[in-house]
């Protein structure tokens, strides 16, 4: 019974990598992919390769400059709206009960609809003409490998885990489509998305987690995950043509690429009555900070985090594992950015951006081994 709780903890930590880390909406968070993949050290005594294909879906609408909701967007229908879906490919190869090591391949399809970006007709926008741009194709790949620290013969209650891991710039982050009404006579050009819906971010970054539970009883545990991205690299050399809407935006006429972070923590139940069934709940922060750990924070970026509550499923047939959750954001915090303090000194008044967010996230993926 214990080897069953225990392995189905390592189902609920593995969710994170089938959420991936990345936020909701323009505040954008590339894929992260394979965070928490690995089985229980209890379930993985013998080497052997695991593979898993999860899904991410989410519509952001809502506007936020701070925590403060800018409810007008909606009303005068002049919202950013972003469909995002992505399908991360995740394989792990189990070397022993200690050490582990992956490879995730996030493929990234994304939806754009704005107002601003469209009719700007000599320099002059009447933010009438709604059009859409989209990006669609593989996002940056992450590898990486773990190493449980604790003896997992003998601490059969709890563990703690750490990885690193290297992403490298494979997704397209100067990917392009059309802007209608934004060229000379009112015709349309071909310019680069907005930074929320790239494919990548244009770096090589170096991962760093920590994932870790512990079980009170057969049936209860408790369960924690975290995620930093260090991205060195200050900017990518992709244009913004932020600069062509005011002159205010001078200073994000380029696309920072900026660091990312993702904590999770929570409690797991094993269904007595439902053989193999988990519920889980705990809380989820993600977010992108205004300042890198490494290297320059500069150029274009809308720094902010969501906090959510997070509900989970997991369901485990012999070697199969099915897995849902649905964060639901409760706290929503577009920060002013670097560029949007430069301004605030430059025009001598507050300034700070806003970033559409969503309501919630739908997770779903599954997880067998081969």
């Amino acid at each position: 019974m214990r080897k069953i709780v225990l392995s189905m903890l390592s189902v609920l930590l593995m969710m994170v990598a089938a959420e991936k880390t990345r936020a909701q909406g323009c505040v954008a968070i590339k894929s992260a992919g394979g965070t928490c993949m690995l089985s229980h050290p209890d379930s993985t005594d013998e080497s052997g390769w695991q593979f898993s294909a999860s899904g991410r879906y989410f519509k952001s609408f809502r506007h936020f400059s701070g925590t403060v909701e800018n409810k007008d967007r909606q009303k005068l229908g002049n919202e950013v709206i972003n469909h995002q879906f992505s399908l991360d490919l995740t394989l792990t190869r189990i070397v022993n009960d200690r050490w582990s090591y992956m490879v995730d391949v996030p493929i990234l399809s994304n939806a754009r609809s704005s107002l601003y970006e469209h009719g700007l007709v000599n320099g002059v926008n009447n933010y009438n003409e709604r059009h859409s741009t989209h990006s669609f194709g593989v996002g940056d790949i992450r590898l990486a490998v773990y190493r449980w620290l604790l003896n997992p013969k003998i601490s059969t209650r709890g563990n703690i885990q750490l990885g690193l891991g290297i992403k490298l710039p494979t997704g397209d982050y100067n990917y392009k489509d059309y802007w209608y009404n934004v060229g000379p006579g009112g015709t349309k050009e071909l310019r680069t998305v907005d930074q929320s819906i790239q494919l990548g971010d244009g770096g090589t970054g170096f991962t760093t987690e920590v994932n870790a539970f512990y079980n009170f009883s057969p049936r209860f545990g408790v369960y924690g995950n975290a995620y930093y991205l260090i991205n060195p690299r200050e900017q990518n050399g992709t244009r913004t043509y932020r600069e062509t809407l005011s002159p205010t935006l001078a200073n994000e006429a380029i696309c920072s690429v900026p660091d990312q972070y993702m904590f999770r923590a929570g409690f797991s139940y094993n269904i007595p009555r439902v053989h193999g069934l988990t519920f889980a709940a705990g809380v989820r922060l993600e977010g992108i900070p205004v300042n890198d750990l490494v290297g320059g924070s500069g150029d274009f970026r809308r720094p902010g985090y969501i906090w959510s509550v997070e509900p989970a499923l997991t369901y485990r047939m012999r070697s199969t594992s099915l897995y849902l959750s649905v964060p639901v954001a409760f706290v929503r915090n577009r920060t002013q950015s670097n560029t949007d303090k430069e301004n605030s000194v430059t025009y001598n008044k507050h300034v700070q951006g806003d970033a559409a967010f969503a309501d919630y996230v739908i997770n779903l993926g599954v997880s067998f081994k081969l």
